[in-house]
């Protein structure tokens, strides 16, 4: 009997914790939101913050689209985010499979200098990649956006560890019925290791269209403008520092489709974060 209520008061503090956990983090959002449906007057006049309103309004989010061509923001980063996550995948889906299953000479030497390339600071790599894209005469282009972003070390690393995982045997029944290593690969491996590579398209996708500073480093042309850069064109040169309320609505309006696709493929995200193995 005592085991069983302190079983349950666990259970009911965990559960508090978590609650408590969840209004804090999901606190930024309401407020953001909240924001964003209150007319610019409401917003000024208020001296304390208040946590609801009785008028709320859609006129904020008309001035977000009004003020600039935030369609045409959203355009770009949908070009640049299929671009590149699709660029990416190809090149890192091969290159995973190679350092899993290939046997040549010098793998484990070339993997360990790919593993090393982690260490180097991204602004290293930014004035590198910048300094390059502008011999190429590349800027406030797409191929000036996309290229330095068409591979990872990390995710080559996460799926050649996937890859791994899968019996040797079955490579080895493949290649005696004659499959070749591209087959097997498309057939046998991304299926089984489909988890995770849907968790690496989601997870670029997301750093694609949350991506500021190189965007904002290699364009200065407002047509190739993502809409990480449109936040800060609607501040500067839209509806101004002082309307908070329409700079809300632009925020949540870029940041809906990520939620979005959060909410639809949650599952597969947390069935590949915590995979360590194969499949049954």
């Amino acid at each position: 009997m005592i085991e069983k209520k302190s079983a349950s008061f666990s259970r009911v503090l965990i559960y508090f914790f978590l609650i408590v956990w969840a209004l804090i983090v999901l606190f930024p959002f309401y407020w953001m939101v909240l924001t964003s449906v209150k007319s610019f007057a409401s917003y000024n006049s208020e001296y304390i913050p208040r946590f609801f309103t009785t008028e709320p309004t859609l006129d904020n989010y008309v001035s977000a689209f009004e003020a600039v061509p935030l369609g045409r923001y959203f355009l770009n980063t949908l070009i640049f985010t299929v671009a590149t996550t699709g660029l990416m995948m190809l090149v890192i889906i091969p290159a995973a499979f190679a350092f899993a299953r290939l046997e040549f000479k010098g793998r484990n030497a070339v993997f360990a200098l790919f593993l090393s390339l982690m260490m180097i600071p991204t602004e290293l790599v930014i004035i590198t990649n910048y300094v390059t894209i502008v011999n190429w005469n590349m800027r406030n282009t797409y191929l000036g956006l996309i290229l330095p972003s068409v591979t990872s070390v990390f995710y080559i690393y996460l799926l050649k560890e996937n890859f791994e995982a899968i019996p040797d045997e079955l490579y080895q029944a493949a290649k005696v019925d004659g499959t070749s290593d591209l087959k097997y690969l498309v057939k046998v491996m991304i299926p089984i290791c489909q988890p995770t590579v849907v968790t690496i398209i989601i997870l670029k996708v997301i750093e694609c269209w949350n991506s500021y500073v190189w965007p904002r480093l290699i364009t200065y042309d407002s047509n190739y403008f993502l809409v990480s850069n449109g936040i800060q064109e609607i501040r500067e040169n839209g509806f101004g520092r002082e309307n908070t309320p329409a700079m809300m609505a632009a925020v949540v309006v870029i940041s809906v489709p990520l939620i979005v696709l959060f909410l639809v493929f949650r599952k597969k995200i947390m069935a590949g974060v915590s995979r360590g193995g194969t499949k049954g």
